[in-house]
């Protein structure tokens, strides 16, 4: 519409936009949610929300759109399709979500990385104890042995032992609870 197109004017054919728009929606809605509703297997919400962007994009382009009913019906089911295949792509691209489900009960398999980044966390705060603490905790856990024979391993005794074990499995807590910025 050019600068000379008075205000009554642009009024008059946003009236005659609004009607048209009326026209279509009343004549294409329910076919085309019926299409959408197949083109979704059965999903209501998702088939409704796609008519409502069709129409959208069917209001934003309406003065474009040709006069022909059959014809805006044509591009109407067109951009509905488009759409519906959009957000298949969108979903298969992104992993399901799950609201208000329980899944706390279900047990994760074994996971090898998971077992890997333990024992790589393991080595690290093994590293970090002193070479005392590390030859009684390296005995008694990875030696699985019994606090007499660590003690005869290592050469020291027994209270020691269980000495060392005790402040060494306090600083090892202590070096798991540090934040990642300070651990470092």
């Amino acid at each position: 519409m050019g600068a000379n197109v008075s205000v009554q004017e642009r009024v008059e054919a946003d009236a005659d936009l609004e009607d048209r728009m009326r026209r279509v929606f009343a004549a294409n809605a329910q076919p085309l949610y019926y299409y959408l509703l197949r083109l979704t297997r059965g999903q209501g919400q998702l088939a409704e929300d796609l008519l409502q962007e069709t129409m959208l994009r069917a209001w934003s382009r309406l003065s474009e759109l040709p006069a022909d009913d059959a014809t805006i019906r044509r591009w109407l089911f067109i951009v509905a399709r488009n759409l519906s295949i959009d957000v298949a792509r969108a979903r298969a691209a992104r992993p399901t979500e799950v609201y208000g489900m329980d899944v706390t009960w279900a047990h994760s398999p074994d996971d090898e990385f998971d077992g890997l980044l333990d024992r790589f966390a393991l080595a690290d705060v093994l590293r970090k104890l002193t070479p005392e603490h590390r030859a009684v905790l390296v005995e008694l856990y990875y030696g699985d042995v019994s606090v007499a024979e660590a003690a005869a391993r290592i050469g020291i005794p027994e209270g020691t032992v269980r000495s060392r074990s005790f402040y060494a499995l306090r600083a090892a807590r202590g070096i798991i609870g540090e934040p990642a910025e300070l651990a470092a």
